[in-house]
């Protein structure tokens, strides 16, 4: 940042003294005749004028107030008209505070200095004074560079020539450059999450799209709730990544039930939220999902793990994960229409206990649009058709969930295909071939 010194120009600063007392005058020019400025005195406020108009570069006045003629505060008003950028101080020998009050109302007055005027004080006034206009004036030269500038890229888009516009459009560009690469980092990050929750379930195939309908639940109950955008991303982001901790949990204790663990399986099971949150702590952006995963075994009465935490201590996306993690796990169980009406009366029976009944309505409301997964309507009756990859067609809609070779759910039932999810799709069969080919609902 500049200092004021290098602000201010190289020529010395010219300040225009006016007294119609020839001594003070004098008095002056002595006092700053080792200072680094150009002295000019007038002995009226007449001849002051004169001055000005033939000096336009003078940066500071000063004039006394009690003058035959024109008055210090008249003078200055003039003065003010011809160098309007000028600082003007005011110099009185009484306490008239109507000329105060006129020099900085009428004339613009900077500041006002009683008579007889200390030496030292005198010299601080002018200094900050010269201070406060090398200021200025830098800033008013700044703002003509800033106008000059902005001019010549008006001139620049209104001329539309060629070498001028590709300058020009790469300029305007740039914003929306910059926001094109924010949005794919940020669907890059999205699918990143996705995928790498895909990989996790490959360890307990059993489970299947665990993580991603415990999203889905979890924030649709969020956004029944109106919790902000960043929180529901939040908890879409830590209930896709959840169990990120079993992976240090053996194979053989997978396939267990938790109630038929012993007292150190137990414990060594209970340690993977601690390790879930410890997984994605090293991710600036994702340390606020990692609390949530840590919590996400809390029970609303304090019986939970790791903590024991209770009530409105447990961070409210971890409560609405715990209640998404039992009814998804809960809905694996069951099949048919009362599976519905058995998990909501399972889930209904942990109520104030495990589960945070406020919880409950949006569970009731939201468990059907996750789980009862239906194909679009059709004008006619449909069959399903199963389809070479390179004769699926966009605009069609699968009757099953697709899965790579290796058992990775590329996409799911009820998806309308379109360029781009059928660009994906072709690419996984490429990369990982399935075992059957692509089950569509078609028209008779």
């Amino acid at each position: 940042m500049e200092t004021v010194n290098e602000i201010k120009s190289e020529a010395p600063m010219e300040i225009l003294f006016v007294d119609d007392e020839k001594n003070v005058l004098h008095s002056l020019r002595r006092l700053f005749m080792d200072e680094d400025y150009e002295v000019l005195v007038a002995n009226s406020g007449e001849e002051a004028l004169e001055i000005l108009q033939v000096n336009p570069n003078i940066g500071l006045i000063v004039s006394d107030q009690r003058m035959p003629g024109l008055t210090g505060v008249d003078f200055l008003e003039k003065a003010k008209e011809i160098v309007p950028d000028a600082i003007r101080i005011l110099l009185t020998g009484y306490a008239d505070i109507n000329a105060v009050a006129d020099a900085i109302n009428r004339g613009g007055a900077y500041r006002y200095v009683t008579k007889p005027w200390k030496d030292e004080e005198l010299i601080q006034v002018i200094g900050e004074a010269v201070q406060h206009y090398s200021l200025r004036k830098e800033n008013k030269r700044l703002n003509e560079i800033v106008k000059k500038q902005n001019l010549e890229l008006k001139n620049w888009n209104s001329q539309l020539e060629f070498f001028v516009q590709e300058q020009t459009l790469e300029i305007q560009k740039k914003n929306k450059e910059l926001e094109s690469l924010n949005e794919n980092l940020k669907n890059n990050f999205k699918h990143t999450i996705r995928a790498f929750s895909t990989l996790l379930e490959l360890r307990d195939r059993k489970t299947g799209s665990h993580s991603k309908n415990v999203a889905e639940l979890s924030v649709k109950i969020a956004r029944r709730m109106n919790l902000p955008e960043k929180d529901r991303e939040m908890i879409t982001v830590a209930a896709l990544l959840h169990d990120i901790g079993k992976i240090g949990i053996p194979d053989a204790m997978l396939l267990r039930d938790f109630d038929d663990m012993d007292k150190e399986a137990k414990k060594e099971y209970m340690q993977h939220p601690v390790r879930g949150q410890a997984a994605v702590d090293s991710v600036e952006d994702l340390r606020g999902a990692g609390v949530l995963i840590r919590h996400h075994h809390e029970w609303f009465n304090g019986h939970g793990y790791p903590d024991g935490l209770a009530g409105g201590k447990i961070p409210m996306g971890a409560r609405i994960i715990a209640i998404a993690d039992f009814v998804d796990k809960t809905m694996r169980e069951l099949e048919g229409e009362s599976a519905f009406e058995i998990v909501l009366e399972k889930t209904g029976n942990w109520l104030g206990t495990r589960f945070d009944a406020q919880l409950y309505p949006h569970v009731e409301s939201e468990i059907k649009s996750v789980y009862s997964v239906t194909l679009p309507k059709t004008r006619g009756r449909t069959i399903e058709v199963e389809l070479n990859i390179n004769d699926v067609k966009e605009g069609m809609i699968l009757s099953r969930d697709v899965q790579s070779g290796t058992g990775l759910i590329l996409l799911s039932r009820g998806t309308i295909l379109n360029t781009k999810s059928l660009s994906g799709l072709r690419r996984y069969y490429q990369l990982d071939p399935s075992r059957t080919g692509v089950f569509v609902a078609l028209e008779r």
